[in-house]
């Protein structure tokens, strides 16, 4: 495929708002792509790239040279080439940077130009989000987008699935099932207002305990253990404890969902930076809080001994985690046979009234009894409750900071994720930021900048923060008719990818009514 076919289809995208006709486009970029070529193009519709970051800014794409006349790029020479500008590094990095760049940029139409100068300043927004793309692909090969859906979630890699599915044919999606060993994407939760909404909305449910800690996905096959996070990454020898409690579970197989966290004498969460540190790089872990004692809390169960349970009811899985976890490592929940009950719904809010009291967790999460396991998706089953409203947004820019602060970024733009992939600014803030993180997030945004201007810089939206906040109200000074009322930093969330942002309609939904 040449790159003026996929550059073409992204400015078609770009001009596109009806999702039938978007899925059209992208059904029919993938009838002429080359299964090799399926993974690049996936990632680029996106807004990504394979490489992630390759030391180009935006000084080196300011200045290019004349485009060419006729297109010759092809999409897996472009990523080769991305490759070797990644790999460049030592004396004199930048201006061969800057030399094969201009190389590129040499070869290609103006309109390819374009296309590669916003996906490489990460400016690329034609709205092809991987669940679109995903439709396209089905719609492609002649499949069910549901079929597609649930083999890139067990999958893990939209990409990957492409490359065979475009090379195999439909007979391939009977392959990708839960193996112990391969993780799968977390199923993660919508939110709701009260603990009374989400009885109301679920019927028969759960209520536990929503851990502050990092989650983590564990599988067991015979003596070796493997433990994932949500984003898939592999953190195995971090979690000695995490191994020790697994391997002495009754079973041969077994894959597990959980968290794991930092808690103190009394059994209460730590903060959650102290868990972050703990678990994050070996660099991180070296530090201060080397050493600290982690506890895993399990939630779920996916598969045991040969079973998967994806399909099975919550309440069947979890008798499952039941007869093999002990309870000090389960989390704490309380079955709501009938939510209609007036006895059953004071004690799911005496509940919550512990969790975030004396128990001091950031919240519950309300759980439909009858539901199947949505491996990598938000599902209308799983309702989180939280006493303090928080979101968690995307820095779309940042501002220098005044007086003490100068030199500083500081007020942040705040976006959530639209339905086509790009994202709506809700407000700004400045409030919570130490000074530890004023100088932590200064040189992070530094890193993600597209583009710098007198009043500060414009990021790519990778960046996810966790936001606080007293309300949501309607607003006609942000594109989306929403802003939030009082925002300020809790922590940032390097663990959450910016596609697992909030999105406008969750934060929507928050509006009061009438």
């Amino acid at each position: 495929m040449h790159l003026a076919d996929l550059a073409r289809t992204s400015r078609q995208l770009t001009r596109t708002t009806a999702r039938n006709a978007k899925v059209a486009l992208l059904a029919e970029l993938f009838r002429h792509a080359e299964p090799a070529e399926a993974p690049v193009v996936i990632t680029y519709l996106a807004g990504r790239l394979p490489q992630r970051r390759i030391g180009v800014g935006w000084q080196t794409l300011r200045d290019r040279p004349e485009p060419a006349a006729e297109p010759t790029l092809r999409v897996l020479e472009v990523d080769a080439r991305l490759e070797r500008i990644a790999a460049v590094s030592g004396a004199g990095a930048q201006a061969e940077r800057k030399r094969l760049v201009d190389a590129l940029m040499a070869e290609a139409t103006e309109e390819e130009q374009a296309f590669l100068l916003e996906l490489i300043g990460g400016e690329l927004r034609q709205g092809a989000l991987d669940a679109l793309a995903v439709e396209g692909l089905a719609a492609a090969v002649g499949v069910e987008a549901g079929a597609v859906r649930r083999a890139v979630m067990l999958s893990g890699s939209a990409g990957a699935l492409a490359a065979r599915l475009l090379a195999e044919g439909p007979e391939v999606l009977g392959e990708f099932t839960l193996s112990v060993g391969r993780p799968v994407l977390p199923m993660l939760a919508q939110s709701a207002k009260t603990v009374a909404e989400a009885l109301e909305r679920l019927g028969p449910c759960a209520v536990e305990e929503k851990l502050d800690g990092i989650r983590i996905q564990v599988h067991r096959d015979g003596d070796r253990v493997r433990i994932y996070t949500r984003t898939l990454a592999e953190i195995t020898a971090r979690l000695p404890e995490v191994i020790e409690l697994v391997r002495e579970l009754p079973v041969e197989q077994v894959v597990l969902d959980g968290e794991v966290l930092a808690l103190d004498a009394g059994g209460r969460p730590r903060p959650f930076q102290q868990t972050s540190g703990r678990v994050g790089s070996a660099a991180d872990a070296a530090g201060e809080n080397a050493g600290l004692p982690l506890s895993p809390v399990f939630f779920d169960l996916l598969a045991v001994d040969g079973r998967v349970l994806l399909d099975a009811p919550a309440a069947e899985r979890q008798a499952e985690l039941a007869r093999l976890v002990p309870e000090s490592a389960r989390v704490r929940r309380l079955v709501v046979a009938d939510p209609a009950d007036p006895a059953a719904r004071a004690a799911a809010e005496e509940f919550a009234e512990r969790a975030t009291g004396e128990r001091r967790h950031e919240g519950v999460v309300v759980k439909g009894l009858d539901a199947p396991y949505g491996a990598g998706r938000r599902g209308a089953s799983w309702l989180k409750v939280k006493p303090v409203h928080t979101l968690d947004l995307v820095v779309l820019a940042a501002e220098w900071g005044h007086g003490r602060r100068a030199g500083r970024l500081s007020n942040l733009h705040l976006g959530a994720r639209r339905e086509d992939g790009s994202y709506a600014m809700l407000g700004k803030t400045f409030k919570g930021l130490t000074d530890a993180l004023l100088a932590w997030q200064t040189g992070r945004l530094r890193e993600l900048a597209v583009r710098e201007e007198p009043w500060g810089v414009v990021v790519r939206p990778e960046l996810v923060v966790e936001i606080a906040f007293d309300g949501v109200q309607r607003s006609s000074r942000y594109p989306d008719g929403v802003a939030l009322r009082f925002a300020r930093v809790v922590r940032y969330r390097e663990d959450k990818t910016a596609a697992e942002a909030d999105t406008v309609a969750a934060v929507s939904a928050l509006l009061p009514s009438g």
